[in-house]
């Protein structure tokens, strides 16, 4: 027998706030919690009475299949999460729905060949070798490997974006990002939110960050536009400009504005968070950090990697997907519920808001053994196929996954190569509390000492 609505298990929560408090504090832990006390599909109220939400959270593989893949029309970018984010970052491919989404799906797709992603990695390779050769002159030979990613994946996906116009880009984005992303969270989980045109400061301060951002973006695309180098440049603006077809014709100026501030912000934190913490994982355990040095230094020996090389690194793409388990750069994705749908034994109302949650399946004990272990192990190609599809799932999944992942890995695996073979690392902070932003974050530094290797490497 199915249960609908109220029937559906979950923690009860406080008499006058239900899991509001909870989810505030700690949302991830409180997800885990409720898979670990009530099972695959919960039910989980949140705020004071006449304000109150109802958020259903669907942690199996199949469950999250469902929502993502099989039955993904039922579950559409409607929730309070994607319009702030829409508001603030434009309509680009993470927030455009139905036909727009589709029209700009064909007119960016042609972008992210594996042939054209892979002609990026000089820009990615260029980068790590700046970042490397800086470290060599660290104070105390200890780096916040966060900020240090994060750092590096904009500055690469900067000039993937811009070709040469990198440096006013990645000052604003690195000051207006955190102001935008604060705010878009705070509206969308707030029980009461007051108008974005009103004075208040917190409007005020985001409004000014939006402004910024965008201008940066629309005087890079004039001058661009200006200049004729869009005609025949190889960077991702040049190519969005002279994107187009007989059916879906082609972007106009805001629309590749969107499209280039969603590239900015997923393109960037999304990256960053999974070299970040395959860095800390590997500072931490001394074997698996020599096993993944080895396999660099056998294929490359001291060169520069390249995209051809990507295949030629099984053990590293094994530790950046291990990373990716236990460290999703999205740990929770959410939709709402277009129609009645049967998840497992329960049946989820229509109009529901939902959510699945990496961040849960990837430690779901049916899928993984010790969860909480680090082990690359667990992505080699044998065992990759006795996991059900969506046990991993940290590009999302279905209609609606990530463009950029091919890009994803390209860039981390190639990054951590060349850190490998330049560095070893030792962990300084090893247990770094985390919370779920837009994307997944350290809320605390991410310290590694780092001793440079004596054999040359591609920083030498």
């Amino acid at each position: 027998m199915t249960t609908t609505g109220r029937q559906i298990p979950g923690p009860a929560g406080l008499p006058l706030v239900g899991s509001m408090l909870d989810l505030k504090r700690d949302s991830l832990g409180t997800f885990l919690a409720a898979y670990r006390e009530h099972g695959d599909v919960v039910r989980i109220t949140a705020g004071p009475p006449g304000l109150r939400t109802e958020l259903y959270a669907v942690f199996s593989a199949e469950g999250a299949q469902q929502v993502l893949a099989t039955e993904s029309a039922n579950f559409r970018k409607d929730n309070l999460f994607y319009q702030e984010v829409r508001e603030s970052f434009g309509n680009g491919l993470l927030t455009s729905q139905d036909e727009e989404y589709l029209r700009q799906r064909r007119l960016v797709q042609p972008l992210f060949t594996r042939r054209r992603v892979d002609s990026y990695a000089e820009a990615v390779t260029g980068e790590t070798a700046a970042l490397t050769a800086a470290w060599r002159h660290t104070p105390d030979a200890t780096v916040d490997v966060a900020a240090e990613m994060t750092g590096l994946t904009l500055r690469a996906v900067a000039r993937i974006l811009f070709g040469t116009d990198v440096e006013s880009a990645v000052d604003v984005v690195e000051r207006c990002f955190p102001v935008i992303g604060d705010y878009v969270l705070g509206r969308a989980f707030s029980p009461v939110t007051v108008p974005r045109d009103w004075p208040t400061p917190a409007n005020r301060r985001a409004a000014g960050a939006v402004a910024e951002l965008y201008g940066v973006c629309d005087r890079i695309i004039e001058e661009r536009r200006a200049d004729g180098s869009v005609a025949t440049g190889e960077d991702l603006l040049s190519l969005l400009t002279r994107a187009g077809s007989d059916e879906d014709g082609s972007l106009d100026a805001a629309e590749i504005r969107d499209q280039v501030l969603i590239f900015l912000l997923a393109g960037h934190e999304t990256t960053a968070t999974s070299l970040a913490f395959a860095l800390h994982l590997l500072a931490g355990h001394p074997e698996e950090q020599r096993l993944a040095r080895e396999e660099a230094v056998r294929v490359l020996a001291g060169r520069t990697p390249q995209a051809a090389d990507l295949d030629a690194l099984p053990y590293l793409n094994q530790v950046i997907k291990e990373a990716m388990r236990l460290y999703p750069a999205g740990p929770v994705i959410g939709r709402r519920a277009v129609t009645g749908t049967r998840i497992g034994e329960h049946t989820i109302p229509a109009g529901a808001d939902v959510v699945v949650a990496p961040w849960v399946t990837h430690r779901h004990t049916r899928y993984w053994d010790d969860p909480e272990r680090f082990d690359p192990r667990r992505f080699t190609p044998e065992r990759e196929k006795e996991r059900p599809r969506y046990a991993w799932f940290p590009f999302g999944g279905g209609p609606r996954a990530c463009i950029g992942q091919h890009f994803s890995m390209l860039e981390s695996v190639l990054a951590l190569a060349m850190i490998l073979q330049a560095y070893e690392l030792e962990a300084v902070d090893v247990d770094v509390p985390v919370t779920a932003g837009i994307t997944l974050r350290a809320t605390a530094p991410v310290r590694c000492r780092v001793r440079h290797l004596s054999h040359t490497g591609p920083d030498a």
